[in-house]
C-alpha cells in the first residue's frame, strides 16, 4: 500500500507543475494588470510598483522566482490586499469554506444515499421514478439558479432562514449548504442506485432472501458495502469539487470564504492570489482522489490482493 501511495504522489508532481505553469502564463497573458483599476498614478509611481513586485523582470525570471518561493511555502504577496500575503488570506478564508463543504457533503450523502437505496428496492416503480426524477433536476440545475430560488422562497417569502452571513445568525448555514450539496446529492443518488441494483442481483443476496432475512438486514448488512463502492470513488473528486466550487455559493450568501477572495482576485488581476488559490485547490483534488483510491482499495479485497501481489 505504501508503494501505491508513493507512486500516486510521484505521478501527481508533473500534473501539479503543469497546472502551475499553465495558470501562470494564462494569467499573465490576460489583458490588464493588477494596478489598472486603481486611480491614475504618475509613471514614476507605477514604475516603482512594478519594481517592488518584480513585474518589470522578464516573464521567465518571474516564473522561476515564483517556483523557488513556492518550494519554500511562500505564495507571494497579494496585490489587492498589500498588507497581507496570499498565505494569510488562504488561512483566513479556509475555515468557512471547509465548514460549508463539510455541511454540503453531509447533506449530499444523507439525501443521495437515502434516495438511491430507496429507488433500488423497487426499480421501475414510483418509488424509483420520483427520487430519480428529482435527481435529474438537481443535476441540471446550476447553483447560481438554485441559490437565488432558495433564498427568495425560504429567506424572503417565508422568512425561515437568513439570506446572508455565516455563523452570526441561527440557521444561516442551512441554505448555503443545501445549495452547494444539492447537485452532489443528485449524483450520489443515481450512482448509489446503480451500485445497489448491481449488488442486489448477486447470488449471495438471493441466498440471503431465500433464508428469510429481512429487507433491512439484507440492505444494510449484506448489500450496502458493495453498493456504495462507486459512491466512494465519486467522493474524492466530489469533496474537492465542493471546495473549489463554493465560489458562487459564497458570493450569493456573502460567506467570507476562499471563493469570495478568488472571485475578487480574478476581477482585480491579482496574479499571486489567483495562482496561490489555483495551486491549493489543485492539490486538494489530487489529495482527495488519492484518499478515495486508498479507501476503495481497502474496501475491495480483490483490488487489495492484486495490489499486494503487484508489489
Amino acid at each position: 500500500m505504501l508503494i501505491f501511495i508513493v507512486k500516486r504522489l510521484l505521478q501527481a508532481i508533473p500534473v501539479l507543475l503543469l497546472v502551475i505553469t499553465a495558470t501562470f502564463f494564462m494569467v499573465r497573458a490576460a489583458p490588464g494588470g493588477p494596478f489598472d483599476k486603481d486611480r491614475a498614478v504618475p509613471a514614476e509611481v507605477m514604475k516603482k510598483l512594478n519594481e517592488q513586485y518584480h513585474l518589470d523582470d522578464p516573464l521567465w525570471q518571474q516564473y522561476i522566482d515564483y517556483l523557488v518561493n513556492l518550494l519554500q511555502g511562500d505564495l507571494g504577496p497579494s496585490f489587492k490586499y498589500p498588507t497581507h500575503s496570499v498565505n494569510d488570506l488562504l488561512i483566513a478564508g479556509l475555515p468557512a469554506t471547509l465548514e460549508l463543504s463539510f455541511y454540503a457533503i453531509v447533506f449530499a450523502l444523507i439525501v443521495g444515499l437515502s434516495a438511491g437505496i430507496l429507488a433500488s428496492l423497487k426499480p421501475n416503480s414510483l418509488q424509483d421514478y420520483i427520487p430519480m426524477s428529482s435527481a435529474m433536476i438537481g443535476i441540471c440545475m446550476p447553483t447560481f439558479v438554485l441559490g437565488p430560488i432558495l433564498l427568495l422562497v425560504f429567506g424572503i417569502w417565508l422568512g425561515w432562514f437568513p439570506v446572508a452571513g455565516w455563523g452570526q445568525i441561527p440557521g444561516d448555514k442551512v441554505l448555503p449548504s443545501i445549495t452547494l450539496g444539492f447537485a452532489y446529492a443528485a449524483y450520489i443518488a443515481r450512482i448509489s442506485r446503480g451500485g445497489m441494483l448491481e449488488v442486489m442481483s448477486q447470488d449471495y443476496i438471493r441466498t440471503a432472501r431465500a433464508k428469510g432475512l429481512s429487507t433491512t438486514r439484507i440492505v444494510f448488512v449484506h448489500a450496502l458495502r458493495g453498493g456504495i463502492t462507486p459512491v466512494i470513488s465519486f467522493l474524492g473528486p466530489a469533496i474537492a469539487g465542493l471546495l473549489a466550487g463554493s465560489f458562487v455559493v459564497e458570493s450569493i450568501f456573502q460567506i467570507p470564504g476562499l471563493g469570495r477572495f478568488y472571485v475578487t482576485a480574478a476581477f482585480n488581476r491579482d496574479y499571486t492570489m489567483i495562482l496561490g488559490f489555483t495551486i491549493f485547490f489543485s492539490a486538494l483534488i489530487i489529495i482527495f482522489n488519492l484518499l478515495a483510491d486508498i479507501i476503495l482499495v481497502w474496501l475491495n479485497p480483490k483490488m487489495r490482493q492484486e495490489l499486494l501481489g503487484g508489489n
